[in-house]
């Protein structure tokens, strides 16, 4: 589990096999202070396992399901950088919001505007993700806990707007439009969604739309609110 709160950047290469090898570029990162073997880090917001320790970063390997549903899969990534964080440890300050580093789709970035407080995002959603997309709910783009400004469910697209610290030490200036994404909804949607419809599989992995969106109007109507 993670917060959200992004520790360091790094880069990204693929090996031989399914392996990759994550490099933290970020000189006073506390990425590699205490990591070991074993270890969960977020990688873009995609949960990898620390498998080998290097003296500036580590080898993880992605399962061939991760590449499908992730920007790992794509070449794009590997050719920029990454947002890491490590794992919530017990006792920690949990910042952001509870992310679990699955990820459920991916996204793209439709336009980017500095303001005078901060830089308006737009992002496009998949189905998978959309539904648990609430105004003011939170949102995890590339491992970022972020708040959801806007949200238009005709267009399945989402604002939010990100303060000068975060856009400034992490990816996301990096971005261009087009870019693509990794998103993961916040668990707690999954969580109502599987009470008010146990047996139920998900939108994470079918595309049965019969299920009701998940809105404020609707968890209010069913007591959540």
């Amino acid at each position: 589990m993670f917060t959200g709160l992004i520790q360091a950047l790094g880069t990204i290469k693929p090996l031989e096999g399914d392996s990759w090898q994550i490099t933290c570029v970020s000189q006073s990162s506390s990425i590699m202070q205490d990591l070991a073997y074993g270890d969960s880090v977020a990688v873009d917001g995609v949960c990898l396992t620390v498998e080998e320790i290097l003296l500036d970063g580590f080898i993880a390997s992605a399962s061939p399901e991760t590449l499908r549903r992730t920007t790992l899969g794509y070449e794009q990534t590997q050719q920029s950088y990454v947002n890491l964080e490590t794992s919530l440890r017990v006792g920690g300050k949990v910042g952001g919001h509870f992310v679990m580093g699955h990820v459920d789709g991916v996204g793209s970035l439709l336009d980017a505007q500095q303001t005078a407080s901060s830089w308006e995002m737009t992002f496009t959603a998949p189905e998978a993700i959309a539904r648990y997309i609430v105004p003011k709910g939170s949102i995890t783009v590339n491992g970022i806990s972020l708040t959801v400004a806007a949200y238009d469910p005709e267009l399945s697209q989402f604002s939010v707007a990100v303060i000068p610290l975060t856009y400034a030490d992490t990816n996301l200036r990096y971005l261009v439009s087009g870019s693509l994404v990794n998103l993961e909804g916040d668990i707690l949607g999954k969580y109502v969604e599987k009470l008010l419809h146990p047996g139920k599989k998900s939108l994470t992995t079918t595309d049965d739309s019969s299920f009701n969106e998940v809105t404020p109007a609707f968890l209010a109507e069913h007591g959540y609110l």
